[in-house]
């Protein structure tokens, strides 16, 4: 059976945009990740990357981790397995990995 709408309401559809990185979904959001907070330059000078995660946490700010998801943490990372992503960025980096 058609719907009846008045005649100044049109009835249209949305779709959601479909998500390119298989990465991002699943079991992606039962891991820690690693947020890059920001660097220090030869000067001494510290550069912000974006909100940190105790900024995050306090102020309810998205944070975006290195292998890309963007999310506003609120779980103790630690009762999760770090993300492969974030670990292999970070350690080709040549950064220290948290939890290793």
């Amino acid at each position: 059976m058609a719907r009846r709408y008045p005649e100044h309401v049109t009835e249209t559809s949305t779709t959601s945009p479909a998500r390119t990185d298989p990465l991002l979904e699943g079991d992606h959001e039962r891991m820690a990740h690693i947020v890059l907070e920001g660097v220090t330059k030869d000067d001494g000078e510290f550069v912000s990357a974006g909100p940190s995660v105790v900024e995050g946490i306090i102020n309810g700010t998205a944070v975006r981790a290195l292998c890309g998801k963007v999310w506003v943490p609120g779980r103790d990372p630690r009762r999760f397995p770090v993300c492969p992503t974030c670990k292999e960025i970070a350690e080709s980096a040549g950064w220290g990995v948290p939890g290793s």
